[in-house]
């Protein structure tokens, strides 16, 4: 299965509604931008999606709410606590800045991950 790239426009909405978020650092996963606190994913891109991680209660919250699915970027492959951001959010920055501060607030709250050591290259 070849993974296609997001499109700009996803990209530009991703990287203007994460720059201000303190603590948080930009990196690529797979190929695409995500954003990271303390070295636990807060969210990202997927192909032509958005994910993004919350606690328990927004989840369930985002789900009624907004009608959210569950992140699964290969089939059988349901990532726990990441939904994708649905449409009508990501069209609204207000909305989609809320739900970015509700995930970095539970994302924060994690165990900070070590750095992996980088690999000798061969």
């Amino acid at each position: 299965m070849k993974w296609k790239p997001a499109p700009a426009a996803l990209v530009r909405t991703f990287e203007n509604a994460v720059k201000g978020l303190r603590g948080a650092e930009l990196r690529k996963m797979f190929g695409y931008p995500a954003v990271f606190v303390n070295g636990n994913m807060l969210g990202g891109l997927f192909q032509d999606s958005m994910m993004l991680r919350l606690s328990a209660g927004d989840l369930a919250r985002i789900r009624d709410e907004a009608g959210a699915l569950p992140f699964e970027p290969m089939p059988g492959r349901v990532m726990r606590e990441y939904v994708v951001v649905p449409e009508k959010i990501l069209e609204s920055k207000a909305a989609l800045g809320a739900w970015l501060a509700r995930g970095l607030a539970y994302t924060s709250s994690l165990p900070a991950k070590a750095a992996k050591p980088k690999r000798k290259k061969r």
